[in-house]
């Protein structure tokens, strides 16, 4: 008998496909009308979504490595967005044609005043390094889902083991992945920028804004009460300290970052920075500090906020709108160096990317019942 969640999730992907879809032809037409728009919408698009995917990596792994409580809850949303991996695969491949639009060291001046750049930062090298780091992913991500759908179906304790003894590697490899993609695919945007900190700040933003998402799937399964005890208060409290740990964590290295280039006071660095506090981008810099660290810190240090599920929802819709902004903040003042801008092609890459993205999602989630099966941990998770 299908439940109302079931219901939901049907008529969300029928929706999410329709805005997809929409969203795509929209990005055909800018992709003629205006490429070099085009591209930069699309990348950020790409990279928002990938980020979801590779955070919810990343808690998947700290869930299996920990046996948290609060992993049992939201298990279920963070393998379904695990499992799209593969489509972002293909949906990065548009990229590879507009690296021209994308990066300066395209730009033959560039490449011949910098030996090192010529050496590492070239076509070939972009696509290769990029299909080892997807590969990596694809690789690790294939394995927890395989080995998470073995314990659904035996009593064996093998499988849960699997599942811990790759998390422990596969939480340094993650980053150490990140750094090469996020120096290819958005420090290489700049011609003469570098930051140690940068691939490690992403990698932060990534799981915040996959734990945030998965909190608002949790709020919005435990309407129907599919999850039973599991979408209790004490859960969502917990999920609350760990948003709060992450905000947290993603401010400190944001202001470090900015503390470390600022003081040093290097043409070089700076830039980066310049780029992103002129003219209307310096708002945009005001509203990301506000609303994705401020306010959730804040409202987060209140127990009562983290414990009641509609007030936690919304704190976890403020990080992940917060977030969506941010991203466009990073990719998009190192094309637009001195005016603001956004368009009509950022939301519609957004829409094409994210409709899709959400459609494959919850068809991933259909395949699945919500509870793990025959976890030798879960009784212990299970409020009594």
């Amino acid at each position: 008998m299908k439940s109302i969640f079931d219901d939901s999730v049907g008529h969300a992907k029928n929706v999410s496909l329709g805005l997809g879809i929409i969203g795509f032809c929209g990005c055909l037409i800018g992709w003629f009308v205006a490429p070099r728009d085009f591209f930069v919408a699309y990348l950020f698009g790409h990279f928002f979504f990938l980020g979801l995917s590779l955070g919810s990596l990343a808690l998947l792994m700290i869930h299996h490595l920990t046996a948290g409580d609060w992993g049992y809850a939201v298990r279920r949303f963070l393998e379904s967005a695990v499992g799209n991996l593969p489509l972002l695969v293909l949906l990065f491949v548009p990229i590879f044609f507009g690296l021209a639009n994308l990066y300066p060291w395209q730009n033959r001046a560039v490449v011949s005043a910098n030996e090192t750049l010529q050496i590492y930062l070239n076509p070939p090298g972009f696509v290769l390094r990029t299909a080892i780091v997807f590969a990596v992913w694809i690789i690790m991500a294939r394995q927890l889902l395989k080995w998470s759908a073995e314990q659904d179906v035996t009593v064996s304790l093998e499988p849960t083991r699997k599942m811990r003894t790759l998390s422990g590697p596969g939480l340094v490899i993650y980053p150490v992945t990140m750094t090469f993609a996020a120096v290819d695919w958005l420090m290489s945007m700049e011609a003469d920028w570098y930051s140690t900190m940068f691939p490690v700040l992403i990698c932060i933003g990534q799981v915040l804004s996959a734990l945030a998402l998965v909190i608002l799937l949790l709020a919005w399964a435990a309407r129907s009460s599919v999850l039973g005890s599991l979408a209790s208060e004490e859960n969502f409290h917990k999920l609350g300290n760990l948003l709060l740990a992450f905000t947290m964590m993603w401010a400190y290295l944001a202001f470090g970052q900015l503390l470390v280039i600022w003081s040093g006071n290097l043409p070089h660095e700076i830039s980066w920075y310049l780029h992103r506090i002129s003219c209307g981008w310096k708002w945009i810099a005001i509203f990301i500090a506000l609303f994705h660290f401020f306010v959730p810190f804040f409202l987060l240090l209140m127990r009562a906020a983290k414990k009641r599920r509609p007030i936690l929802a919304r704190i976890a819709a403020c990080v992940l709108a917060a977030h969506i902004v941010a991203v466009w903040w990073t990719i998009a003042p190192s094309i637009y160096t001195k005016h603001f801008y956004v368009g009509w092609l950022a939301p519609a890459a957004f829409l094409g990317i994210g409709g899709i993205y959400a459609f494959a999602f919850l068809k991933n989630l259909e395949t699945r019942r919500l509870v793990p099966q025959n976890d030798p941990r879960l009784e212990l998770a299970v409020p009594t």
